[in-house]
């Protein structure tokens, strides 16, 4: 995985020069996310999808 300075900076790289902050901060939340899922699938803190069926039925 890329350093997360440098995984913020070629997503903004990639945007449009006129793009304003708003956009610029919900791109860098996807990107954090993301990673922060990528991250719980590896250290296996995840809900199997039987577990979550079971978890919705109990709403």
């Amino acid at each position: 995985m890329l350093a997360v300075k440098q995984a913020a900076l070629n997503t903004i790289s990639k945007l449009p020069e006129d793009t304003d902050i708003d956009e610029i901060m919900y791109q860098l939340y996807v990107i954090d996310k993301i990673r922060k899922a990528q991250q719980a699938v590896q250290l296996k803190q995840v809900l199997s999808s039987e577990d979550l069926k079971r978890e919705i039925d109990l709403w």
